[in-house]
């Protein structure tokens, strides 16, 4: 791992996963895989959260089209795995004033709760919403989707990958899921839409997707191209001065309050009716 916080992975030397949004069942066993593999309860969830690092949603199409396995069987909706996008030059990570967040040189953009400090610049920083926080506990931690980069680093493939029984996420090099999406569709006129999704958003990501149905119909986010980080502090650095502003506000507002309720428990005021 580079002591820089988004170490640009190369693209030769990245890992990455190409989701294929059309031959997608909606099975969930990539979130079951996901769950027991991090010790997780096990049950389907509906959004992200410290206990779901990735979720498969539902969108209904507003024009049906033949699903790629199921035919007209799902010609109403699709189904998309979301997770952490493991950017390849992430903007959370450079958001992150104490390093907790960091991209390794083989894709994965990694977490260290030891080092978080629970500002959440993160979550504000990333462009696709994807980290949660433990809202429950007393010392709360961000959590995401790591892309099991402790398999990876054994040479291994992040356990929904080999969850999927139709071979709808596949797992390599950057730069060979790039080639093998962009095969897919010049090989398959008509099947897919001729885009792959995360190519150039956010400057690249490690998480790459093909789809049958345009992307805006699935509800992807609209991101700009370049890479975030150069953006982040510009934005982020209004954010202390903002909740200084906000918290004097506040403190000034309840001591207002409270002298007014004070004087009404001694008769000075009456309360309108």
């Amino acid at each position: 791992m580079s002591g820089s916080p988004y170490a640009h992975a190369t693209t030769t030397a990245a890992f990455s996963t190409l989701i294929d949004v059309a031959r997608c069942l909606g099975c969930r066993s990539c979130e079951a895989a996901c769950k027991q593999t991090h010790g997780f309860p096990a049950g389907e969830s509906s959004d992200l959260s410290p206990t779901a690092w990735t979720v498969v949603r539902a969108r209904a199409l507003r024009t049906p089209r033949p699903h790629l396995t199921l035919g007209d069987a799902m010609a109403g909706q699709r189904t998309i795995k979301v997770q952490c996008m493991h950017c390849l030059a992430p903007a959370c990570a450079s958001a992150c004033p104490v390093g907790a967040l960091r991209k390794t040189a083989a894709g994965p953009v990694t977490y260290d709760a030891g080092r978080c400090i629970g500002c959440r610049y993160c979550m504000v920083a990333c462009p696709f919403g994807i980290p949660t926080y433990e809202w429950d506990r007393p010392l709360p931690a961000i959590a995401k989707c790591n892309m099991c980069a402790e398999r990876v680093a054994k040479g291994q493939e992040p356990a929904c990958v080999g969850a999927c029984p139709v071979q709808a996420l596949t797992f390599g090099r950057w730069t060979a899921m790039l080639a093998e999406a962009a095969r897919r569709i010049n090989e398959t006129p008509g099947r897919y839409v001729p885009a792959i999704y995360g190519r150039t958003e956010a400057g690249g990501t490690s998480i790459l997707y093909v789809s049958d149905v345009p992307f805006e119909d699935l509800g992807f986010p609209v991101v700009v191209k370049e890479p975030l980080p150069a953006y982040t502090w510009k934005a982020l650095g209004k954010i202390p001065g903002l909740v200084i502003g906000l918290g004097a506000t506040l403190t000034a507002l309840e001591v207002v309050m409270r002298r007014r309720q004070e004087r009404l428990n001694e008769g000075g005021d009456t309360p309108c009716a």
